[in-house]
């Protein structure tokens, strides 16, 4: 059995280093056990040290596709990704159309892993709510955020490119990233009651917020499908969703009861005159 132990969770480069090794020397997938340094023992595992990777000469190319699909991979939460992974590599060297079987079932789960790590970033991308501690020039922004996956790294360079101009702070449990303005840094990740809970700017948001909203227009049952209500309790707008729908409501029905009744309508039949020269019988030509 080989023991292969990765330096972090997000250790693409070795696993990649690894599993070509592997792959090379014709090691099985069910010969490979993977670890990350630092993660709690299994309990119920044979302890074991990590073992060397094998030498071996040559090498193989696979589709690029392979590469981007298990870069975003690496980003999931579920333990099983290296072997899952790995067990698709050995099977694409010896299967080079192995990725165009749709309905391969291995497939499928590094397709599905791949989609919850982009719908997790993209909600980060969206949800994310910075607040300031401070004043200038020495004021700083800080987030709280609890993503689902391990993707802070690699979505903290579209905040760097969004916020340039300021420096911030995007605390999470796992990993936080940080921007001065020059470049990124990670930490390790913090506890919630160490994140800032409130700023000058908050209610001067809401106050916006609340004069913006548009009740008519809101589908509760899509917003929670685009922002689950978990995200809620980081959102400062949040809070005033639910009053404002009951108050929209509330003025709503005070409007119909105020209203004044509706005319009834006239169901009295009209009566037609008829010339007294007009038969009909009478066809006019043109």
């Amino acid at each position: 059995m080989h023991q292969i132990k990765l330096d972090s969770d997000i250790d693409f480069a070795g696993w990649r280093q690894a599993a070509r090794a592997l792959v090379l020397s014709n090691v099985a997938p069910a010969e490979v056990r993977w670890s990350v340094a630092g993660a709690a023992p299994d309990l119920f595992a044979e302890p074991a040290q990590p073992s060397a990777l094998p030498r071996a000469s040559g090498s193989f190319n696979v589709p690029a596709l392979f590469v981007d699909l298990a870069k975003t991979v690496m980003l999931h939460r579920d333990p099983q990704r290296f072997a899952l992974l790995y067990a698709v590599l050995w099977r694409l060297r010896r299967d080079p159309d192995l990725l165009a079987r749709c309905t391969d079932r291995q497939l499928t789960q590094l397709e599905a892993m791949a989609k919850a790590v982009r719908s997790d970033q993209h909600k980060m991308q969206g949800f994310v709510r910075f607040r300031e501690i401070g004043r200038e020039p020495d004021n700083h922004f800080v987030a709280w955020y609890e993503p689902e996956h391990l993707i802070v790294e690699a979505t903290a360079p579209f905040f760097a490119r969004r916020f340039a101009d300021m420096p911030w702070s995007i605390l999470t449990p796992e990993r936080c990233a940080h921007w001065d303005g020059h470049a990124l840094s990670f930490t390790p990740g913090i506890e919630r009651s160490a994140a800032p809970s409130a700023d000058r700017l908050e209610q001067l948001w809401l106050t916006y917020y609340a004069s913006t909203f548009n009740p008519a227009r809101l589908n509760m049952k899509a917003m929670q499908g685009h922002m689950p209500k978990r995200f809620w309790k980081n959102l400062p707008e949040a809070a005033l969703i639910e009053p404002l729908i009951a108050d929209a409501e509330r003025r709503t029905r005070a409007m119909i009861d105020a209203a004044p009744p509706a005319p009834k309508p006239n169901r009295q039949r009209r009566k037609t005159t008829v010339p007294s020269n007009y038969s009909k019988h009478d066809v006019s030509s043109r």
